[in-house]
């Protein structure tokens, strides 16, 4: 692990009635020896001085110099770089000089969300072996520690930079790690991986005051926040804002192509409601890091025993159907694993397809790879012919096939099986479970039961297990529902 001079400095500052007690420069804990900065944009180096006082920032050909605010804060941009593996110095001189070594130019994505974003590489799918598998010199690891909360936006949290190795990756999240695996392979850049995460949390305590005044239907919220920071007050996991305040908001405004966000359990009894919270995590994260960062979530895995009932509706299907509505913001991608979870464990211990299918389409859609098909079959319309439903797709890829995945094993062609977790609906409101046929690009639903039908139902259900409708990439199609009864 690299030398921290500048987490060792940060903790030397002593607050003061909000303000700040300094002889030295200091900077923040995420620009520290080994970081990665990002590639193709400007690059904020910032951190406090005295006021008045004058930084210069010398990296690579570039100097920068500006003065302290008249808080002491003070930040300079580097111009966009392009990628470089080879560590260099970077320089900040004030009154003190400070020397941040091992700094790599690349893609930088930060990793955030509950318990199974914060599941470590140790504990995942033959964690021993990834670990000892785990050189990657071009992969660097920082890591928000603790769980912690504040009533106000902080400046500063701990942490601190790793290169990627069998002694630092263990306590990683596997999903993160894996992300970033595929990233630094197919790319051959270096990639940074920052984590934050809390298991056990809601979606609001990491959603910004911000955040919250953006989306209409959320304006009980944000007065609340409002009110915590003007009157201040006890805080705790779930209050709005909090967790935001102390563990996303001191990481700013560092550079970074994009997010990575597994959450949804705590808030798994909510429907469209939690749609409006997504939208407001992913504005709010965007004014602070990158109007635009790129966002890419998990739609929650199965879980629990599977209903035999074909209306549905039960558990995190709405969750889930909310998730995948989330998908008409612009440069956002979910990742769909009801097919890789575990009905007995609310903590699928397979990390590495999860983060396969999220680089899938940060690969797609941040990298160029057009050749690459993002997701699984996701819905797109349907058109009633005669006693029968056509329902038609994004993200056909090569081809719709009955799909079976078993572990780590490549999901592979069932060509003798049939669709399963289809319903459909005629106007009574009555669901009935459904045979579908793969028909081209098309899948076509008809019940005995339902002459005259208008809806349909997939994997609408807390556990959608035999829900098998893959791409012939071997991505499943999310569950979903043409209805909004």
């Amino acid at each position: 692990m690299y030398k921290q001079l500048t987490f060792l400095l940060a903790a030397s500052v002593v607050w003061i009635s909000g303000g700040l007690a300094r002889a030295d420069v200091t900077l923040p804990s995420i620009i520290g020896s080994g970081m990665v900065l990002q590639q193709q944009m400007p690059a904020p180096i910032w951190g406090w001085a005295d006021p008045g006082e004058s930084i210069t920032v010398t990296f690579e050909e570039q100097s920068k110099s500006v003065t302290a605010n008249d808080n002491g804060k003070w930040m300079v941009k580097l111009d966009p770089m392009k990628a470089n593996a080879r560590g260099q110095n970077l320089e900040v001189k004030g009154k003190n000089t400070i020397t941040v070594e091992q700094v790599l130019v690349g893609e930088v994505w930060i990793c955030s969300g509950q318990s199974n974003m914060e599941w470590n590489v140790g504990s995942a799918l033959n964690g021993k072996d990834e670990i000892a598998a785990a050189n990657h010199p071009m992969i660097h690891l920082f890591n928000v520690p603790g769980h912690t909360t504040s009533d106000k936006p902080k400046e500063q949290c701990p942490g601190q930079w790793a290169a990627c190795s069998p002694q630092s990756v263990g306590g990683f999240s596997a999903v993160g790690y894996f992300f970033g695996r595929r990233l630094n392979q197919e790319l051959n850049v270096p990639i940074g991986l920052i984590g934050s995460n809390w298991g056990g949390t809601r979606i609001e305590p990491w959603i910004s005051l911000d955040g919250f005044r953006s989306v209409p239907e959320l304006d009980k919220e944000a007065a609340q926040v409002d009110k915590l920071w003007s009157d201040g007050g006890n805080v705790g996991s779930s209050t709005p804002s909090a967790i935001y305040n102390a563990m996303i908001h001191p990481l700013a405004p560092y550079a970074m192509r994009g997010g990575i966000w597994y959450q949804g359990e705590s808030n798994g009894n909510e429907g469209i409601s939690y749609h409006h919270k997504k939208t407001a995590l992913i504005k709010g994260w965007r004014k602070l890091f990158n109007p635009d960062l790129a966002f890419y979530w998990v739609q929650l895995a199965d879980f629990k025993k599977a209903s035999d009932m074909p209306a549905g509706g039960d558990g995190w299907a709405k969750l889930r159907d909310a998730q995948r509505t989330s998908l008409n913001i612009d440069n956002t991608g979910m990742a769909v694993i009801h097919d890789i979870g575990s009905a007995n464990d609310i903590h699928p211990k397979n990390k590495q397809d999860v983060g396969w299918r999220l680089s899938q389409w940060a690969l797609h859609q941040n990298y160029g790879r057009d050749d690459l098909v993002p997701a699984g079959p996701l819905y797109k319309s349907l058109k009633v012919e005669k006693n029968t439903i056509r329902l038609n797709f994004d993200h056909v890829g090569k081809g719709l096939m009955v799909g079976k995945k078993e572990g780590l094993t490549p999901t592979s062609e069932d060509k003798g099986g049939t669709l399963g977790r289809f319903a459909v609906s005629g106007d009574d409101k009555v669901w009935h479970w459904a045979d579908a046929v793969i028909d081209g690009d098309n899948v076509v639903v008809s019940s005995k039961d339902v002459a005259n039908p208008v809806a349909v139902r997939y994997g609408y259900t807390m556990n959608p297990r035999g829900a098998n409708l893959y791409n012939k990439n071997g991505i499943p199609a999310s569950p979903f529902r043409t209805d909004d009864w």
